[in-house]
Formats: structure tokens, C-alpha cells, sequence
């Protein structure tokens, strides 16, 4: 009788849930002041009161942002235009009743910060992320939305967005809320390119560049034809594109200088702004690269940290290191497969991640899964007080790009790769959507490979743990050498001075590094090195240029108003350099060409 009921209720249930609708009108009466006017409406709802807010956090960001700070001017009416009492709960938050299950709320919204976390409306264009542009109701997460860009006129302005297109120009809709806080949308005058790549069952997934930049349509058109090549790549690391919502996937692009350097994934689009002027350079490409590959990773590949997104709050995740991380060291390897950098340009990539790994602070002190839980404070978090990061934090980035290198190269080793773990990942993750934690993604790892113990000592050492990594065989498998670039030359710190009466240093220095042992820190002024005056950069330089490592200096500086002296004993520069046997004139192997090309050559065919 109990299972009876719960079918026989089931219809009801669904019913009642997607009875509510949602539906935001957009104008633009103030566009020339980057003001918008908002109308969110609500009807059949079931309560009598319902608390609207506006977002503290956006998809494929981890840290608060405070959107609530930008809307003003809120009223909201009945369904006959009769004003309805606003009360204020909170910073963000409005509590609103709801007459017979309809009201409409309306704000003004200010937006001039176009990137992939802001907004930006201009009477040259409107940029809108979802969650610092639209207000929405807590208890009605669920209901199917409707949005409506009332465009002013005259204008040719075209609207690019992942939402499903409807029978209006201007009207979108998406089915609850999380689908609709992850899709920015990008109105203006566009140049659209369209393409087609096969999927593997032969079948073309359909893909749309919506470009916001001054140059040629035939510019655009060959620029277009190097994402599509970033794209036939990727497929090939998981044999597969995602299926994807609406039959297409969308690049939202703006490459002007009037927008902020930005790139964000989303389900089915991407937001990328670069500040620049558009030449359709090679050098444009990176974020391409990097965002695309989150359509697996991370968008359908998911943390359970991640799932739901809450828009309230900070979203902590274990597992960035290999959702962004991972992501970053194919963004970079893609590039190189598919033609855009050269195996010399490439090594400078690896010469990053290695050095990342070996020589930052934090690295040396958390592990990738530390780095990744402190995103909710680095992630274009804003504060104003001074941190000591640079001692205690690696991002999770780069970090765990060189850790993603790292087992590339080990399982290579074993004639092994990480493209299949990472198709190993996607058949047991992503392709079914079943979020993951850091223990899923070792057990893939022990399946993918036959071997247990490799998965437990690696994830212990490097994720778990951040023990050192010996890159020179690994890298030397491929006709890599990894060399010190700077051997013998004497160095007291990787530190920017700004320059003056003295070289006042202007970052934290570093623990281990000759400055920190002797006792010197931020803002301190160094006036004397080795007994000579040095108020220039390269007048410090000159004079390290005269000792070796292991010499003792003496370093005189003020801190605050005190004049201090110490000692400084100087050490050799730890910086590592990747380059090839070629450059270095030593010999390559047959079967290290073999390597490098199983390693670096492109897949697509």
C-alpha cells in the first residue's frame, strides 16, 4: 500500500513542482549609465511569502563575490499594479509576499565590469553573468525560468547565449535554476562562425563562435578554424563529445580592450574575455584550450564538493587540482598537439609546471588537496589586507598541472597514458554525471592501471601529500633535459624592489631563501649590499655578479624608521630549465622520438 501511494502521489508531486514559473523581463532604459531594469515575476506560488536574493557566488568560481552590492531600487506589485511592501532581511535578501501566488519584483541593476564573473551593460554591448545580473526566489530552485532581452532600438544587436532558443528572438528559457545561473549571455554586434566536428559515432556535434572584437569577417573566419582544430583535439582525449543540452556548443567571446581578462566554463558555452585588440594570433588561444576541456572536466566530470552549486555561500572543493589543474596541463598540451606552440615554446610550459612543483613555497608545504580547499579565499576573492601566500599557498593551477605532467609521464613509463585514465575517468564519472571525490578518482586510477599499490603510493606522495618529484628521468624519456638555468650564480631571493633611495622590497620574501634567513620581509628598504649603495635593480645585480654561492654579504636596510645590518649568506639560483637534447647536443634516440611523439603528436584523424 505504501509503494500504491507514493505512484499514486508521484503525478500530483510533479504537478504541483512545475505548476510555479519564473519569468525576467530585461530593458535597457539607462543603458548610456550601464543601468538595466529588471522585472522578475512569479506565479502560482504555493507560499504566501517569498524571500528573493541575489547571488554570492557563480558557477566556476569558488570564492564570494557579492553581486547584491549592484541592485537598487527594488519595488514589487501585485497583479494589478498595486505596490507590495519590500522588506529587507539582509544585505542581499528581500522578503516579498506573494498574493495569490503572483507578484513581481523590479530592480536596477548597475553593471561595468564585462568578464566571466561580472557584468557589463554599455550601449555598445551587454554582458551578463547570470548570477550578478538576475535575482532569484529561494524556495522555487526547481521552477522552469523565462527571460525576455527587451533590446533598445534601433539596433542589429544578436543575443549568443547556451540557453534554449524559443519562436522569439528574444526569448529564452532554461529549465530551473542551476541551468540558468550557469548560462552567460552575450548581446551586441557579433560576428557568429558556425562548424560541425564528427562525433565517434559519426554523427556531427555543432559548435558556434560569438565574437565580440573589431577585425574582418575573414579574420574571424580563420580564427574560428583554430578553435575548431582545439576542438577536434580534445575529442580525441576522451573519444568523445559530451552530449550537449540544446544541440550546440557556444563561444562566447569578447576580444576588445573594454572587457576584463577573464575566461569561465559553463555546461554548454564559455565566457572569454581578453583585453586586447583582436588579431586572431595564435598567443589568443590558450584560454580556448583550457575552457573547452572543462565541457568534460569539471562540467560533466564533477566534484561532489561541487554539486549543487550553492549560490549563498564559498564553494570549497577537494578536487580543483585535478578539475582545474588537469585541466590546465591539457590546455597547454592541446596547443602543442594541435600545431599552435612548437616543442620550444612547449618546454617553457614545462619549465613553468616543473619549477611550480619543485620550487614555490607552497608547494613544499601543502599538498594539491590542501591548495584546492583555499580556494574559496584566492579565486578572485577580494580582500584588502596583506596575506602571506606567497609562503603558504601554490594555486592549484599550475600545481596541479605539474602533477598531472608527473603521472603523464610515469604512466608512459609503464606504456600507459593519461589520456585513457582521463577516458577511464569519463566513462565512470562523466559520461553518467556521478560526481566523484579524491578516493574515486585514485580507485579509477588502480582499475585503469592493474595495479593498486602505484595508485595508493602516488595519490599519498602527491595529492595527499606533497613530497618532491624527480621530473629528469621522466623528462629525459622524451629527449628532455632538466637543468639548472641559473648553476653558479649566486641569488638572495626571487623578489620585485620597487626602486628609490633604496631597493624597498615589495612582496614577502620567501622561506628558505637568503632575504627570509636573514631576517628581511616586506617593505623593508635595502640601502647597502656588500658595502655599496644600491637604489637600482640592476646595481644588486651587478654586485651578486661579483660572489658566488656559500659567500657572506653584508646587507644594511631600514625597517619602518630603524636602520638595520645582517648578514646574507648567498645561495645558488634553485630555478630549473626544460629543453630539449637538441639545444643541449645531446644525442635523441629513436626510441625517444618514438616517446615524444606517442606523448606530444596529435591525435586527431
Amino acid at each position: 500500500m505504501k509503494k500504491l501511494a507514493a505512484l499514486l502521489a508521484t503525478p500530483l508531486l510533479c504537478s504541483y513542482a512545475f505548476a510555479q514559473s519564473i519569468r525576467y523581463d530585461v530593458s535597457f532604459p539607462n543603458i548610456v549609465h550601464h543601468e538595466a531594469r529588471i522585472a522578475l515575476s512569479v506565479t502560482d506560488a504555493p507560499q504566501k511569502e517569498l524571500l528573493f536574493r541575489m547571488s554570492r557566488s557563480s558557477p566556476g568560481r569558488y570564492a564570494t563575490h557579492e553581486y547584491g552590492k549592484n541592485i537598487y531600487d527594488v519595488a514589487a506589485f501585485d497583479k494589478s499594479g498595486k505596490p507590495v511592501p519590500v522588506q529587507r532581511v539582509d544585505g542581499d535578501v528581500y522578503k516579498i509576499a506573494a498574493p495569490n501566488g503572483f507578484v513581481r519584483v523590479e530592480y536596477t541593476l548597475y553593471a561595468n565590469h564585462p568578464d566571466g564573473t561580472y557584468a557589463g551593460i554599455d550601449a555598445s554591448s551587454v554582458h551578463f553573468n547570470m548570477p550578478a545580473t538576475f535575482m532569484w526566489v529561494k524556495e522555487l530552485e526547481k521552477a522552469p525560468i523565462t527571460v525576455a532581452f527587451n533590446l533598445p532600438k534601433p539596433n542589429s544587436w544578436t543575443i549568443a547565449t547556451q540557453l534554449k532558443a524559443t519562436g522569439e528572438a528574444n526569448v529564452f528559457t532554461a529549465p530551473d535554476l542551476q541551468y540558468f545561473m550557469d548560462s552567460p549571455t552575450k548581446i551586441g554586434q557579433l560576428t557568429i562562425k558556425e562548424w560541425t566536428v564528427p562525433n565517434a559515432d559519426s554523427k556531427p556535434s555543432q559548435f558556434r563562435l560569438a565574437l565580440e572584437a573589431r577585425g574582418s569577417d575573414s579574420l574571424a573566419t580563420a580564427f574560428a578554424g583554430k578553435i575548431k582544430r582545439i576542438t577536434e583535439e580534445a575529442r580525441m582525449v576522451f573519444g568523445e563529445f559530451p552530449v550537449f543540452d540544446n544541440g550546440n556548443y557556444t563561444f562566447l567571446a569578447s576580444i576588445n580592450p573594454y572587457v576584463k581578462g577573464d575566461g569561465m566554463e559553463h555546461r554548454n558555452s564559455t565566457m572569454i574575455t581578453l583585453p586586447v585588440a583582436f588579431d586572431g594570433s595564435d598567443n589568443l588561444l590558450g584560454v580556448f584550450s583550457h575552457e573547452f576541456f572543462h565541457t568534460w572536466n569539471v562540467e560533466r566530470i564533477r566534484p561532489k564538493t561541487l554539486e549543487p552549486f550553492n549560490f549563498e555561500k564559498s564553494n570549497m572543493s577537494f578536487e580543483l587540482w585535478f578539475a582545474e589543474g588537469f585541466t590546465q596541463y591539457y590546455g597547454d598540451l592541446l596547443l602543442e598537439r594541435a600545431g599552435f606552440d612548437s616543442l620550444e615554446e612547449y618546454c617553457r610550459t614545462l619549465t613553468s609546471l616543473v619549477n611550480t612543483k619543485e620550487n614555490t613555497a607552497g608547494a613544499k608545504r601543502i599538498s594539491p588537496v590542501q591548495a584546492s580547499s583555499n580556494a574559496v579565499f584566492v579565486d578572485a576573492g577580494v580582500a584588502i589586507d596583506k596575506t602571506n601566500y606567497p609562503n603558504i599557498y601554490t594555486s592549484y593551477y599550475p600545481y596541479g598541472a605539474s602533477v598531472a605532467l608527473a603521472l603523464d609521464l610515469q604512466l608512459r613509463g609503464k606504456g600507459l597514458n593519461l589520456d585513457d585514465f582521463m577516458k577511464a575517468v569519463w566513462a565512470k564519472h562523466g559520461k553518467p554525471e556521478i560526481a566523484y571525490n579524491v578516493a574515486d578518482l585514485e580507485s579509477v586510477l588502480a582499475a585503469y592501471t592493474k595495479d593498486k599499490a602505484f595508485a595508493q603510493q602516488f595519490f599519498a606522495k602527491y595529492i595527499n601529500g606533497h613530497e618532491s618529484l624527480d621530473y629528469a628521468p621522466l623528462l629525459a624519456r622524451a629527449g628532455l633535459l632538466l637543468k639548472k638555468q641559473f648553476e653558479g650564480q649566486a641569488w638572495i631571493g626571487d623578489v620585485r624592489y620597487k626602486e628609490g633611495a633604496g631597493l624597498t622590497i615589495t612582496a614577502n620574501t620567501i622561506i628558505g631563501s637568503p632575504l627570509y634567513k636573514a631576517g628581511l620581509d616586506i617593505d623593508d628598504e635595502i640601502l647597502k649590499v656588500d658595502g655599496r649603495l644600491v637604489s637600482k635593480n640592476d646595481e644588486l645585480t651587478s654586485i651578486l655578479k661579483t660572489h658566488k654561492p656559500g659567500d657572506q654579504v653584508a646587507v644594511e636596510y631600514k625597517h619602518r624608521d630603524e636602520q638595520k645590518s645582517a648578514m646574507l649568506e648567498l645561495a645558488e639560483n634553485p630555478r630549473l630549465q626544460v629543453v630539449t637534447f637538441e639545444e643541449a647536443g645531446q644525442t635523441v634516440s629513436a626510441d625517444m622520438q618514438a616517446f615524444r611523439k606517442a606523448w606530444l603528436g596529435s591525435k586527431w584523424k
